[in-house]
């Protein structure tokens, strides 16, 4: 993936992010590209919290994957700082071809140069393959997630 450059998304990036957001199996139920206005109200606030970093890759000018990884300062475990990966999404166009294994190894040199001592994710249940490939990557399964639905 040597032709791949992971960078900080900007506001123009905003329409390909929704693009591979809605290019999933489960995100073509909840996401739409249809009125963009909310992805850019949360964009805004996301490039604004210096605790968060979106980042897209892009190779030669098409993106090609995304994520957003959040840096949380805590008191548990003495004071632990974590990393929280969410969003992470691979293009059709480029998955099987490693880019997911480069966007997780990007995140934990991330969190790693961040000061976090730990790096969480959470997966939908469904995602089977997906668990298969971040217990690759050396993540373990220790806890049981739970949502609210707020709206």
């Amino acid at each position: 993936m040597t032709d791949v450059v992971i960078r900080r998304a900007t506001a123009s990036d905003v329409p390909g992010i929704v693009a591979m957001l809605v290019d999933d199996e489960i995100g073509a139920g909840r996401e739409s590209a249809d009125d963009l206005t909310p992805y850019q109200a949360a964009f805004t606030a996301i490039d604004a919290d210096p605790n968060q970093l979106l980042v897209v890759a892009d190779r030669n000018g098409e993106l090609i994957g995304t994520l957003q990884l959040t840096i949380i300062p805590g008191l548990s475990r003495q004071g632990a700082t974590r990393g929280q990966v969410e969003g992470v999404r691979v293009a059709s166009s480029a998955r099987g071809t490693g880019l997911g294994t480069t966007l997780m190894q990007w995140s934990i040199e991330e969190a790693r140069t961040q000061g976090c001592t730990i790096l969480q994710l959470t997966s939908d249940k469904a995602r089977t393959d997906a668990h298969r490939f971040y217990q690759n990557l050396g993540f373990t399964q220790t806890h049981e997630g739970f949502k609210l639905q707020l709206n």
